[in-house]
């Protein structure tokens, strides 16, 4: 009984991918980064008044942007996959009921029954209107 309530234990409080990713990264791991910085540099101007006079003074600026990108892959625990799932599968079901919705709405009506039916109702009149001329 001992055993099967360690083995519980265990699988209960195993540890996580991102525990040993972090304890990797602790111990010395140099992920491999590559990253790229952009400078914007722009030109302004101020005017300034100097011995009754107005004179404009420019100044440099530059802004930069730095894109960071790591290339290390960290494998998902299962609740993270299931979540993703979950949300997944529930955003699929909305498009499909929308898609189903939008087919019954343009759905137009049928006249072709309409039109058999009434050539065949107008045939039977016609023959019924010819019996009765010709016994009367």
């Amino acid at each position: 009984m001992r055993i099967y309530s360690l083995i519980c234990v265990l699988t209960l409080f195993s540890c996580s991918a991102n525990y040993h990713y972090r304890k990797a990264l602790k111990r010395g791991l140099k992920p491999l980064i590559s990253s790229d910085t952009i400078r914007i540099a722009t030109i302004d101007s101020i005017p300034v008044v100097k011995h009754d006079t107005i004179v404009y003074e420019k100044y440099f600026s530059s802004k930069d942007t730095i894109v960071h990108y790591e290339n290390v892959f960290v494998p998902k625990t299962r609740l993270e996959t299931r979540i993703e799932y979950k949300i997944h599968r529930d955003t699929i079901r909305m498009e499909t009921r929308v898609e189903v919705q939008r087919a019954k709405a343009s759905k137009q009506p049928n006249y072709m029954w309409l039109i058999i039916g009434l050539c065949i109702v107008g045939g039977f009149l016609f023959i019924v209107g010819k019996v009765v001329n010709k016994f009367l």
